[in-house]
């Protein structure tokens, strides 16, 4: 079976590769392509995967090229990764943002407004490309924001293309242990959009036992989310939300920490992705204590100023654990290619799970899984408070995908317009012409 990924120089690569490495089923995955536009991140990469498959005998072939065609051709499963303008893009998306007062951050607001405009027009053209080189092809779409370019893509592949993010995962996991639960025996009522959603329910041999966890605020600010948001607002909320709704629930705290802190998240990010790939050029580096020492220093500083606003402190060894969407994506797979039947919180065109939006919507909600693909399942209605959230945001992207298409500059403006973080149509005017500025991809769009 060939899996080919497309943004195969990214940093998360070998996360995948690794879980590749113990899947020794029949019927695993026997070749990987890796495929990027750029040949130094591509060598970079393979180098760490050929120091990770040492010694074991039926490791994955892996093959690099620059060439797209040739690495979609014959692909079983295609694994959409890629950074349309790099971290370089998302700092300047990051840094227009807070300029202007409003969040940057690469999925949330005006900087995974700014994200989706760039990125959006890619995937329409990926997409078309699998359905006439690889029609048979599964995509996974982990392309951030991952719930957008899920719907983009799925307009050319239908239900052939799932999005899949660990943030809901790592939630339902860090749920259950603090319930001394299972997580793998665990059922997560979960229900919104991508970095919007939150668990209603979770039950363990047929019983909820979320109810317990929210009477107990000892218990409720013991992991990582309930630091985050404080026993008190998960107690008022009756569910808790994805990590991401730290953005809403506390706005402007958000947006002052991020102006006053030395660098955006995306600039760190860029700054120590540039060394690592420098490092990597040098001849003798090893490569995988090199990408694990920097992997590290990642997740140890993931969401630094949302902790820092809720004096949650440094993260514990308990919440450096993510979701593993390596581990989403391998479930993923087997469950497609072997009919291993299972449940996961997926991103999925909603047909009628959530009464609020249309058939097309994605939506991130638990999914039965088997050789058809993913099947979403009921989930508990959710309040009015946050299907506000979830129709505004929805509003949002199908303005962003109504401009990527057409290139209008009214649907960009009306974008950033409608999204519950920007306030102001004035301050939306401004944000398309910086971003305008600084982005060579959106001059691609004929009214912008």
């Amino acid at each position: 079976m060939k899996l080919t990924i497309l943004g195969g120089g990214g940093f998360r690569v070998p996360l995948v590769y690794g879980a590749l490495l113990g899947d020794h089923a029949e019927g695993r995955v026997s070749r990987v392509t890796l495929y990027d536009t750029d040949a130094d991140r591509l060598t970079a990469v393979a180098r760490v995967l050929e120091e990770q498959a040492r010694g074991i005998a039926d490791a994955p072939a892996v093959v690099a090229t620059t060439e797209l065609d040739e690495a979609l051709r014959g692909a079983d499963f295609v694994f959409s990764a890629i950074r349309v303008g790099g971290l370089a893009g998302r700092a300047a998306d990051e840094r227009v943002a807070l300029e202007e007062g409003v969040l940057g951050q690469e999925t949330v607001g005006a900087g995974g407004i700014a994200y989706g405009l760039r990125t959006v027009p890619v995937a329409l053209d990926l997409a078309r490309r699998i359905a006439r080189l690889a029609p048979h092809a599964w995509v996974i779409n982990f392309t951030n924001p991952a719930g957008l370019v899920t719907e983009a893509m799925s307009r050319h592949l239908g239900d052939r293309v799932i999005g899949i993010c660990d943030s809901p995962v790592g939630l339902g996991r860090r749920i259950a242990r603090t319930l001394g639960a299972d997580p793998e025996r665990a059922w997560i009522d979960y229900a919104g959009l991508n970095h919007l959603g939150w668990v209603q329910g979770l039950y363990v041999d047929g019983r909820d036992e979320l109810p317990r966890l929210l009477t107990d605020p000892a218990l409720l600010e013991s992991f990582e989310e309930g630091r985050l948001f404080g026993a008190d607002l998960l107690r008022s909320l009756g569910a808790i939300p994805n990590e991401y709704l730290h953005y809403y629930y506390f706005n402007r705290e958000a947006v002052r920490a991020y102006q006053e802190a030395e660098q955006t998240r995306g600039a760190f990010l860029r700054d120590q992705q540039e060394g690592f790939y420098a490092r990597m050029r040098e001849p003798g580096t090893p490569a995988l204590v090199t990408w694990e020492r920097t992997r590290a220093e990642r997740e140890a500083t993931y969401m630094a100023e949302n902790r820092e606003v809720a004096g949650a402190g440094e993260r514990e060894e308990s919440d450096l654990e993510s979701g593993g969407y390596e581990q989403v994506a391998l479930a993923l797979m087997r469950a497609v290619a072997r009919n291993e039947r299972t449940s996961l919180i997926l991103n999925v065109r909603n047909r009628t799970t959530l009464a609020a939006l249309d058939a097309e919507a994605v939506v991130e909600v638990p999914c039965l899984v088997d050789a058809n693909g993913a099947h979403p399942v009921a989930v508990t209605p959710l309040p009015y408070h946050a299907v506000g959230l979830v129709t505004a945001v929805k509003a949002v992207e199908r303005a962003v995908l109504e401009a990527a298409e057409s290139g209008s500059r009214a649907a960009a403006v009306r974008a950033f317009a409608l999204h519950p973080l920007v306030d102001s149509v004035a301050a939306a005017r401004r944000l398309v012409e910086r971003y305008t500025e600084v982005h060579p991809e959106l001059a691609r769009f004929d009214g912008i």
